[in-house]
């Protein structure tokens, strides 16, 4: 075993109570698949999308259909295994990762809606992917007869290509102030949404996370759900969904659905810093670079932030599995502390390979290397959102304190 620790899979904190044996062949199946991705990372960036080998490998393994419900042919997983499987997916390449994790979450997410959205898509294919954008602003939907209208262009729709249905987030609009604001997602066939080809980035390049607009759409109420029917507790479609996982509060947890792309990365960047410096020789004097007590320190140091960042996304998604088995749902001080500890923990990762690639010197340097990418993918990870610790961490300061929760999704 690499020096970065337990790996997914083992006891390091529990492991998920489902069923074992589908666990475990997930995750062999997972690990399979590590070497031609490997192969494939570069042409995955020069298509700034998962190549089609890619996507088949990936529906092949039944990695997409994680956390969808067995009634439609899903493994129904316990929801840690979503971190598990990023992780091991991201120590290959982080833009597969990140569209396996997005794209299998959506999953997990429709088995909550009304039975009439999940019969309409999964009916007619089961293996049907599902993008996303929660970016609640970028949308404006007004109630009307049967449904709502829907309008609005959204950026960071990952995977969207390869997508036939996109979940948009939209603020409902009102004209009687005394409503409030609500905020519903909304389901759409692609057939309602342009894709606008927007993704020339640094970091991630592989994930085809476009915009996409939506002039003037109607969406049926049993296609929509409202962020807080998915707040923790019964659901929409808990009453032909009753396995826990369909009662987990769904933006209390938003962080970990990625979080697992940076712990991989991470893991994969320590991995190869350790190989490197075994047998390399100082350009300066000729010395071991292994016998350099820097060396062995920083290994250390971001060893130690690898694994404490794997501890606390485990612990955090199987604690919640179990209060949700229990019919538990978490508190807001509960449901911050996760949104806190989910940013906390990538913030580790970060930091980890930061760190790691300052420490190689000039080879970082050469596009040819892995380690440029590593350290690219690992700052564009860091930039959503959920990732944000002076944002999580300024919330759960609220809350603690007795303040109201400033994130309206919780």
């Amino acid at each position: 075993m690499a020096a970065g620790g337990q790996r997914p899979g083992t006891s390091q904190t529990a492991a998920p109570r489902t069923d074992d044996r589908a666990y475990a062949a997930m995750i062999a199946r997972t690990k399979a698949l590590i070497p031609q991705l490997k192969e494939r990372a570069v042409r995955t960036e020069e298509l700034r999308r998962l190549p089609p080998e890619t996507e088949r490998d990936l529906h092949d393994a039944g990695l997409f259909r994680l956390l969808q419900p067995k009634r439609f042919g899903g493994a129904e997983l316990d929801y840690v295994a979503l971190v598990d499987c990023a992780d091991l997916l991201a120590q290959a390449d982080a833009s597969v990762a990140w569209n396996f994790a997005n794209l299998a979450s959506h999953h997990w997410m429709l088995g909550m809606f009304e039975p009439q959205a999940q019969e309409l898509v999964w009916g007619k294919d089961a293996n049907a992917l599902i993008a996303s954008s929660f970016i609640f602003p970028a949308g404006r939907a007004t109630k009307v007869e049967g449904g709502y209208r829907l309008r609005g262009s959204w950026p960071f729709s990952s995977g969207v290509a390869s997508c036939e249905w996109n979940m948009l987030a939209s603020v409902v609009s009102s004209d009687d102030e005394a409503d409030g604001i609500e905020y519903r997602i909304f389901l759409l066939p692609k057939g309602d949404y342009k894709i606008l080809d927007t993704w020339n980035v640094a970091g991630l390049r592989g994930t085809g996370s476009s915009d996409v607009e939506v002039r003037d759409a109607f969406v049926a109420d049993h296609m929509t759900v409202a962020v807080g029917d998915l707040a923790g507790g019964p659901s929409p479609g808990s009453v032909f969904n009753p396995n826990p996982l369909y009662a987990l509060p769904v933006f209390s947890l938003f962080p970990y659905v990625l979080s697992g792309v940076a712990l991989g990365n991470a893991q994969a960047c320590l991995d190869d810093y350790i190989e490197a410096v075994r047998h390399r020789i100082s350009t300066y004097n000729r010395a071991k670079l292994s016998d350099f007590q820097s060396t062995q320190i920083k290994i250390a140091d971001a060893s130690s932030k690898v694994d404490a960042a794997r501890l606390i996304m485990r612990s955090a998604c199987i604690e919640a599995m179990d209060d949700a088995r229990c019919g538990r749902i978490p508190s807001i001080i509960a449901k911050t502390r996760y949104r806190r500890d989910g940013a906390f923990s990538v913030n580790l990762c970060t930091e980890a390979v930061s760190m790691l690639f300052s420490a190689s010197g000039a080879r970082g340097l050469f596009t040819t290397g892995v380690l440029q990418r590593q350290f690219r993918d690992a700052h564009a990870i860091n930039s959503h959102l959920a990732f944000n610790f002076d944002a999580a961490g300024t919330n759960y300061g609220r809350v603690a304190l007795g303040l109201p929760s400033e994130n309206l999704t919780l």
